[in-house]
């Protein structure tokens, strides 16, 4: 294999290009970025570079230097445009076309967006720093989604002094992801913290005064930012052949097609460990499978299943929320260590007979580690989780 090309120069693409590098290949490594920036970390955006804890010279992934001892032909602030798999060749929007031997997808998600003009959304750098300028003590921001991303959003504005009235359509918020029980507790640290949140609310566009609801009244604010969701990046796929749905859709393995493999945000494949199809858009998991895709490319007649146990991080306010596992879909929830009404607590989560996830809220990350392995070996449910001494919450 003389050329690869890996398109998406954020966590997935830059995890992809070192594996390959420090397996061992040595032909034309390509890697093509939409962004005029190197490589750099997302999470902070909606935290530290919001709130400006930190400069944005602190986001970069890698030093000049180390991205320099790869050896990439990098293209940076050009955006992949087609795929023909027949003639293995990447089209880019300068009129560039890449032949490749492997290829790997790694383009990521977009924000979704609401009809109206002038509202923020908060996936790339300029966004985080468009939106903080426009922050400040007494400023009146309306988020619209009150998922991880609006959550954390609201809680750096509100700590920034902004009136922060936060938006959601589910009666309560993340309650198909982490449950009812926990979602209340996570609404109520909101509300105490000055936020009006407000659930059971739809919004049907952005106006020049703010955002209008379904109910015709007018949410007035100064600036707006919408956090409804993303949406995988395959336009540009197309008429490739390659089959799309919610996400490049993938084999166990990471694969798409013959030498072509998908990783990160943009990614669904079948993941063995819970005998399901899974997108997942959180930064572990883009970096873990940028690795395992580059390692199945490279040696395919050694290649293992992408199995791993989901991690995701969220900072708001002075509370730390962890997880393990896939917690979408669960039968049952219990507070295994502490409690809900604490704000410190670990709750395990119940697929079937099996555990299937652990979420922990102001622990020590100690508290939760022993959880990803009853996760990782689908330990039963009722020989792990005692009956009886624990709190059982609504799913």
């Amino acid at each position: 294999m003389n050329r690869i090309v890996v398109v998406g120069a954020s966590a997935a693409g830059l995890a992809a290009a070192e594996t390959l590098r420090r397996e061992g290949y040595e032909g034309t490594l390509t890697l093509v970025g939409d962004e005029p920036l190197a490589p750099y970390d997302r999470p902070p955006l909606s935290k530290q570079i919001l709130s400006g804890q930190w400069r944005p010279d602190r986001l970069p992934l890698r030093t000049p230097t180390d991205l320099a001892a790869l050896d990439l032909d990098l293209r940076l602030g050009v955006a992949a445009t087609g795929l023909q798999l027949t003639e293995r060749t990447v089209r880019l929007a300068d009129g560039t076309a890449l032949p490749y031997d492997g290829l790997i997808l790694a383009t990521g998600v977009r924000p979704r967006r609401l009809p109206g003009e002038g509202a923020h959304v908060l996936r790339t750098l300029d966004d985080a720093l468009t939106l903080r300028d426009s922050l400040g003590r007494g400023r009146r921001l309306v988020v619209v989604g009150a998922g991880f991303l609006g959550a954390e959003a609201a809680a750096t504005a509100r700590r920034l002094g902004a009136e922060v009235t936060l938006l959601e359509p589910a009666p309560v918020p993340l309650a198909h992801a982490v449950g009812a029980e926990v979602g209340r507790m996570l609404a109520r640290v909101h509300r105490d913290e000055g936020v009006d949140l407000r659930c059971g609310t739809t919004v049907t566009e952005v106006t020049e005064d703010g955002v209008l609801l379904a109910s015709g009244e007018v949410v007035e604010a100064d600036e707006v930012l919408v956090a409804i969701g993303s949406v995988p990046n395959t336009a540009w796929l197309d008429g490739s052949g390659l089959a799309v749905g919610d996400g490049v859709v993938c084999d166990a393995y990471g694969e798409a097609a013959r030498n072509v493999y998908a990783a990160g945000d943009v990614a669904r494949w079948y993941n063995p460990l819970f005998e399901a199809s899974m997108r997942i858009e959180h930064r572990t998991n883009a970096a873990e499978m940028g690795m395992a895709v580059a390692r199945n490319l490279l040696a395919p007649e050694a290649r293992r299943p992408f199995a791993p146990v989901p991690y995701f991080w969220s900072d708001q306010y002075d509370m730390k929320v962890q997880a393990y596992g896939f917690l979408r879909g669960h039968d049952e929830v219990a507070v295994v260590e502490r409690a809900l009404a604490e704000r410190r607590f670990v709750a395990v989560y119940r697929m079937g007979e099996r555990v299937s996830g652990a979420l922990a809220v102001g622990m020590a990350p100690k508290a939760i580690r022993g959880w990803r392995q009853a996760v990782a070996t689908g330990a039963g449910w009722h020989e792990t989780v005692s009956p009886g001494d624990r709190p059982v919450l609504r799913p």
